[in-house]
């Protein structure tokens, strides 16, 4: 066992690159500050900050341009599932509509009223729902971009918002120039036309630098939505950026893996607490409310990548296979399993490698040293974290290649 987790830890040790030198900077400030219960309070508001951030991103467009499906789409509902937006060719949505996200009801997406209908005045419209609230815009078209889209974008950009341009139904699209061109149809050739005609159009109505992307809401593992979701990300503000992406559905390989690296730069805090609390006393923090954190943490990851009772069957219905199958692939607990008794189980398994991981860390945070001198906690807690999330990150995309075999 110490043989193999020698191992281990080697291939390990880069992982502490992943701490910048800026966060090293902060833990030795709040240290000086206010000793070891300002660190642990550092890092704590660190965590809960992905939790507790709120961000709100307006979805808006022409009646029937599909901005209802893709509420629903990018949050993995259903039309006809609990939560998801009316839908339909006549317009529904007559005020801006709060759709929260099912595993983070602090990101909410708002379905605004059309553009472009008898009701609603582009010059108004602004005004009209609420402009200052929301974080960026989307601007949805099933065909090709008016000029009302381009009326808004520009008022936006005058009020110094990020916005964004998404054509909703480039599958239709496809399907029906694959029938007018058999033998001559390009799918990559279309795309990058209708890419450029769309950018050119918007450019001639005086939108500066436009982005757009092309979208099937019924497919959005395929075309431009991880292009999408990859900028959205850089232009937020850090704990929006994590907060966003760990919110997204899990419908591809590559956001399961981006969940897994931010995931991943979350498990020396959670450590580092860990080892604080075990060994030096902090008033009103106990080894119970040490366990009591990894559970809520461990539940967050599971949920975060769909490993729970309630995601996976909206998973089980949106494939339509029996919910079990889904399940004989997973040999990590679900969200509803994690309880303290598996946390000390999970943690006296990785004690071994516990002192090992802890040299690797203090080299990098020397200041901590005298907490980690005193025991294991915080080498057993990151070698347990580490392992539990390599089995999480590898369960979900078993689940993912099982869905959809």
């Amino acid at each position: 066992i110490i043989t193999s987790s020698i191992c281990l830890i080697r291939k390990k040790r880069s992982t502490f690159q992943l701490i910048s030198e800026e966060e090293v900077e902060d833990m030795k400030v709040a240290f000086e500050f206010g000793g070891w219960e300002s660190v642990v309070s550092k890092i704590q508001e660190n965590l809960d900050s992905i939790e507790n951030v709120k961000l709100d991103i307006a979805i808006t467009g022409e009646s029937g341009s599909g901005k209802s499906t893709f509420v629903n789409a990018i949050r993995d509902l259903e039309d006809e599932d609990e939560g998801a937006a009316e839908t339909g060719s006549i317009e529904t949505t007559m005020t801006p509509t709060k759709y929260p996200y099912p595993n983070n009801r602090n990101i909410n997406l708002w379905d605004l009223p059309g553009i472009g209908t008898l009701k609603f005045k582009a010059d108004e419209y602004l005004q009209q729902v609420n402009f200052s609230q929301y974080d960026f815009f989307i601007i949805i078209a099933s065909e090709r971009f008016k000029e009302n889209h381009a009326k808004l974008a520009c008022e936006i950009q005058k009020m110094g918002k990020r916005f964004y341009f998404v054509r909703s139904k480039i599958d239709s699209e496809i399907a029906a120039l694959k029938k007018r061109k058999k033998s001559t149809f390009s799918e990559v050739v279309m795309l990058e036309e209708v890419r450029k005609n769309s950018i050119e159009c918007l450019q001639k109505q005086g939108v500066e630098r436009p982005q757009v992307y092309l979208v099937s809401c019924l497919e959005l593992d395929k075309f431009d939505f991880n292009k999408l979701q990859e900028t959205l990300q850089q232009e937020l503000s850090a704990h929006k950026r994590d907060a966003f992406l760990l919110s997204l559905p899990n419908i591809s390989k590559t956001i399961l893996l981006r969940k897994k690296k931010l995931m991943r730069n979350q498990i020396w805090k959670l450590a580092s607490i860990s080892c604080v609390v075990a060994t030096i006393p902090i008033p009103g923090v106990s080894v119970v409310c040490n366990a009591a954190i990894l559970v809520k943490m461990l539940t967050r990851y599971c949920k975060d990548f769909g490993l729970d009772e309630e995601a996976l069957a909206r998973l089980a219905k949106k494939v339509d296979k029996p919910v079990e199958d889904l399940k004989s692939v997973i040999k990590s607990p679900l969200a509803g399993q994690i309880s303290s008794d598996l946390v000390f189980k999970l943690l006296t398994k990785t004690a071994c490698g516990g002192l090992m991981v802890s040299g690797s860390f203090l080299r990098t945070i020397p200041f901590i040293g005298g907490a980690v001198a005193g025991g294991i906690s915080f080498g057993a807690t990151y070698y347990m974290l580490e392992n539990f999330l390599d089995g999480l990150s590898e369960d979900a995309q078993k689940v993912l290649e099982k869905a959809f075999d």
